[in-house]
């Protein structure tokens, strides 16, 4: 347990992107609302998702962490969820069935509502009113009433996580995930897709396997490892006082954890020495990501590590970079070399997407699907150099046919972005997308395996 820490400890520092309440007794009333509500997940689930990023970090797995932007009320819809989780098991089956290794599935899911933005207002049409900050604070309509920030959205945003934990579980456990099943978890307007094509491949390569099995006296049916899978949510720690409301101590250790998620994140925005979300999350059990951009010094990263690891426990902490296409390979090594050169152990994960934002000539906000490419095999060709394993995959993606990162095989144009743009925030892949990375990544994985064998 960390020292000299409590869960609302965090308001003694700096506490970057919150919103400004201005009816504080109704925040005072929500917070005490949800602090009396059942908690989300259980202790014993972070500590196994911790457990399971521990083989990560010693090379034996890979973290396929991936989910919407924002998540939003407007979208909720049990479809929504199925169609999100079933991309993301074909994502993991690809990864899977390549590279030989478990794959852990973490959802940016059933939590992630709050978004920081660059600036606290915009203005529009000469009226100026607060950032959409996400689901959780406020509304996207540039509308005074719907941009007021209001605490009442966090028992709703609670109420949603709920029901789509709900739903995630049942799916995950009740024969949805079923190996049998994987020829169904193709999307239907996926068929146009080079990759649907190749995933069904697999697919049949699987269905092989298991009658193989069969016909060897194997029953599929009474092997769980093949009828269910695990599946874990996370989203970033933003919204500290709906966290702290969410904070409860584990009756079997004593340990605080927060309740929210199985696994929190620190975005490049609130890591810094004296951050109250780095406080926050030096006191909870669950597993911890953080990012890092080009602005994280070594020294830097090495002090937050020792803050929030102290104990250097194998599975606590996830390194997710987000450079950028054309900065990973330069600034990446010294963060490698100095965490290495320390001992601390950390899962690597690549963010893809965040560094590699550009305004189309449309006047849209996208991701080229090359530079999203070009960042993840540059984050592959580093760790290939300095002999660590590169473990983790984070990417904003949705089940949907959006339009809203150009490129890759279905070759979505600047001038197709308007068809299908529907994002609350930021631009995310497509379904198709998605499995296309998931391919590419199969082969970088490959590459490592190869790269390890040599060495042995």
């Amino acid at each position: 347990m960390a020292k000299n820490w409590t869960p609302d400890g965090w308001k003694a520092f700096e506490a970057k992107h919150l919103p400004k309440y201005e009816d504080l007794a109704a925040l005072e009333a929500a917070e005490k609302t949800l602090s009396t509500y059942p908690p989300l997940v259980f202790a014993g689930e972070a500590r196994a998702l911790q457990a399971e990023l521990a083989e990560v970090c010693h090379g034996r797995g890979f973290l396929l962490q991936g989910g919407d932007c924002a998540e939003s009320f407007a979208e909720f819809h049990p479809n929504n969820i199925r169609d999100t989780f079933r991309v993301l098991l074909q994502m993991a089956i690809v990864l899977t069935f390549a590279s030989k290794q478990p794959v852990v599935k973490v959802g940016r899911m059933a939590g992630q509502f709050a978004k920081p933005r660059s600036a606290p207002t915009e203005t529009q049409g000469g009226m100026e009113l607060p950032s959409y900050f996400g689901d959780i604070i406020n509304g996207i309509d540039f509308d005074p009433a719907q941009r007021t920030n209001d605490p009442e959205r966090m028992i709703r945003a609670y109420s949603q996580a709920a029901a789509t934990l709900n739903l995630l579980r049942a799916f995950a456990g009740g024969g949805y995930a079923n190996l049998r099943q994987v020829h169904q978890w193709t999307l239907d307007f996926m068929g146009r897709s080079p990759w649907a094509e190749k995933f069904k491949d697999v697919a049949d390569r699987i269905g092989e396997a298991l009658d193989f099995m069969e016909a060897c006296g194997i029953d599929a049916k009474s092997v769980p490892q093949l009828q269910a899978t695990s599946f874990y949510t996370s989203h970033e720690a933003l919204l500290l006082p709906y966290e702290q409301a969410l904070t409860r101590q584990d009756s079997l250790t004593g340990d605080w954890y927060d309740t929210s998620a199985h696994m929190l994140w620190i975005g490049d925005r609130t890591r810094f020495e004296g951050s109250a979300h780095v406080e926050y999350l030096r006191g909870v059990g669950n597993p911890i990501g953080m990012k890092c951009g080009p602005s994280l010094e070594p020294d830097a990263l090495l002090k937050m590590l020792d803050t929030l690891n102290p104990g250097r426990v194998p599975g606590r902490m996830t390194l997710i970079s987000r450079f950028g296409h054309d900065k990973v390979e330069a600034g990446l090594p010294r963060l490698v070399r100095a965490v290495q050169r320390e001992g601390h152990p950390v899962v690597w994960s690549c963010d893809p997407m965040h560094g590699n934002v550009i305004k189309a000539e449309s006047g849209y906000k996208t991701r080229p699907f090359d530079r999203i490419l070009a960042e993840v095999k540059g984050f592959f060709a580093v760790h290939r150099a300095e002999g660590t394993h590169a473990g983790g995959i984070h990417i904003e993606m949705t089940w949907q046919d959006v339009t809203e990162c150009t490129g890759g095989a279905v070759a979505i144009t600047d001038e197709r972005l308007a068809d299908r743009y529907h994002t609350h925030c930021d631009p995310r892949l497509n379904a198709a997308q998605s499995l296309e990375l998931s391919f590419l990544l199969a082969e970088m994985l490959n590459l490592e395996a190869e790269q390890r064998r040599a060495a042995a």
